[in-house]
């Protein structure tokens, strides 16, 4: 049932007076509710002057232009004030939650169906707009499925249904694949076999090479050095024609 009070709520203008009207239709501890709900906003919004967030408390509906009200409830933490032809569903609903508690003033009351008119009766204020009618007359979806009206028209349960087989790509499922080729499992064993002794030479050879050499090797490498160094200089004398056709390797 709504809150209806009198118009004389609409002349207060202190805000002492606000919290003691409040009071005395017991709306005051939802507003301090939404007082102490009151904390900053995770993330970057509270950079955004989005800073705050708190609960929504009473919505107070009025019905006279201008009235004094206004003034008085703005300081309450929580309280929203709103003008009878300027609700929307973010006041009466806000974040899709239904139930928030109203207040409403007698004159803003008796301006609800000239605002927005009835069932039968357009609107005065809204040029062609009439009242949307519930397409359900019952909301109970489950009552109205489970009634014998509705289960006596419904086709019953198939039980013996028969479900078509999935296919299955033998080339990704082994499974199928040996049902189809016995000899896929052994030529697949072969295959790791085979990658396996590849990746054991390969890992011996760069051990080979990572092994260090001995004393007696070296100083075999670093005197076929040196005997090639010598041939090379005696061989490139150009002095002596028969070094140089040698070393051009031109016969005569």
């Amino acid at each position: 049932m709504p809150l209806v009070i009198s118009d004389s709520i609409e002349s207060v203008e202190k805000t002492s007076d606000a919290i003691k009207v409040l009071e005395q239709i017991g709306a005051y501890p939802n507003a301090e509710k939404a007082k102490d709900s009151i904390g900053i906003r995770s993330g970057v919004g509270k950079m955004r002057n989005r800073r705050y967030i708190s609960r929504k408390g009473p919505l107070i509906v009025y019905g006279n232009e201008g009235a004094n009200l206004t003034k008085a409830f703005r300081n309450i933490p929580g309280v929203d004030l709103c003008h009878v032809e300027r609700l929307s569903l973010l006041k009466l609903a806000p974040g899709g939650h239904l139930g928030r508690f109203l207040v409403w003033t007698k004159s803003a009351f008796e301006k609800l169906e000239s605002v927005y008119g009835s069932f039968e009766k357009p609107s005065e204020m809204k040029k062609g707009y009439v009242l949307p009618r519930p397409k359900m007359v019952n909301a109970d979806l489950a009552r109205i499925i489970n009634s014998d009206e509705v289960q006596s028209v419904v086709r019953p349960i198939e039980k013996d249904a028969k479900r078509s087989v999935l296919k299955k790509n033998p080339l990704k499922n082994l499974n199928v694949m040996l049902k189809l080729n016995p000899y896929a499992k052994t030529a697949r064993r072969m295959s790791l076999l085979a990658d396996a002794e590849r990746v054991k030479s390969k890992n011996e050879k760069l051990e080979r090479k990572r092994k260090p050499i001995s004393k007696e090797e070296s100083a075999k490498i670093n005197a076929a050095g040196k005997a090639w160094y010598q041939t090379m200089i005696s061989d490139s004398d150009y002095t002596e024609f028969d070094n140089f056709t040698k070393w051009l390797c031109v016969n005569q």
